[in-house]
């Protein structure tokens, strides 16, 4: 093999295809820049910075090697903070994750192409609601004085009851308002997965004698089973993300118990506090967590024979 063939070959591939390498450009850009460049600032969680955080300051802290995870993992707070994280993450895979797969089947199902459309398009727009107005709309709907659940539970002779300062509401209020804004939005991807099904397989099982049911069962289902692992192996690896910024906004300190995670201590420790080594650290180690959940749950699908990220 000739090194400068090869390079050659390869300059000519890019020339003929300059376009889409234009195309892709602002992609890499973005992920070399909010991605990887960032990267380099791992080294905070292996420091000891004090100060405020320039460069110079990163270059010339001391190193502390695994200090600052053997502080985070015997604080006080630590496994609160990670029974929360994992209880209310592991809630919204529960429950937020089959319920896309169930509505579009259902939705597969309706054969008015006008009602089909506007169910598709009423789901998808709570996608589109800003975090802020949604959690806004959570505690106008749920408020002690004149919000909407109250005064139809005061009809029934019932106190007022502050929700969201309530520990055992709390976590449930989250889960079902996070489920609420992403059902539609995640029901697509089935969707098209659904499209992409050949129809004759249908026909024959209908003719076999299949009722829907059994058509969904045995040709719908089985269809779709590769994009079910892809996105459940990625829904894992996010397991660790219980959901920041709905969080952040509505929790208080009534209900620090069950609510505080992992990224609201990061944000109260790194941001209000400025410990910067800490709070790197405890999101290194959420990373860590992640990869390994990604892994993990790839090699069982593809134990269990089927397709997964790789």
């Amino acid at each position: 093999m000739n090194p400068r063939n090869d390079a050659g070959r390869l300059l000519t591939a890019i020339y003929k295809n300059r376009l889409s390498y234009v195309l892709i450009l602002p992609g890499i850009l973005y992920f070399l820049i909010f991605n990887y460049l960032p990267m380099y600032g791992l080294i905070i969680a292996f420091k000891d910075i004090k100060t405020v955080m320039t460069l110079q300051n990163i270059i010339s802290a001391p190193f502390v090697g695994l200090k600052q995870f053997q502080r985070f993992t015997s604080s006080y707070f630590f496994w609160n903070i990670m029974n929360n994280t994992l209880a209310i993450s592991l809630m919204k895979i529960v429950i937020g994750f089959p319920l896309p797969i169930l509505f579009s089947l259902l939705l597969n199902e309706v054969r008015k192409a006008a009602f089909k459309r506007t169910v598709q398009t009423i789901s998808y727009m709570p996608h589109f609601i800003s975090m802020v107005v949604l959690c806004a709309l959570v505690q106008i709907v749920l408020s002690p004085s004149g919000g909407v659940v109250n005064r139809i539970s005061g009809l029934f002779g019932n106190e007022p009851v502050y929700y969201l300062g309530d520990p055992k509401y709390f976590r449930m209020i989250i889960v079902l308002s996070s489920v609420w804004k992403e059902l539609g939005w995640s029901s697509i991807i089935y969707l098209a997965a659904i499209a992409g099904i050949n129809p004759e397989l249908s026909e024959a099982a209908a003719i076999d004698g299949a009722g829907r049911i059994r058509q969904v069962w045995h040709v719908i289902l089985p269809g779709i089973k590769p994009t079910i692992v892809i996105l459940f192996i990625l829904r894992i690896g996010g397991i660790m993300n219980a959901g920041f910024e709905e969080i952040l906004l509505l929790y208080s300190p009534p209900v620090y118990s069950v609510g505080d995670i992992l990224d609201t201590y990061v944000y109260r420790v790194g941001i209000e506090q400025m410990n910067y080594s800490l709070s790197a650290a405890v999101g290194f180690f959420k990373s860590i967590i992640s990869f390994v959940m990604v892994l993990g749950t790839n090699w069982f699908a593809n134990r269990l024979g089927e397709e997964g990220l790789w």
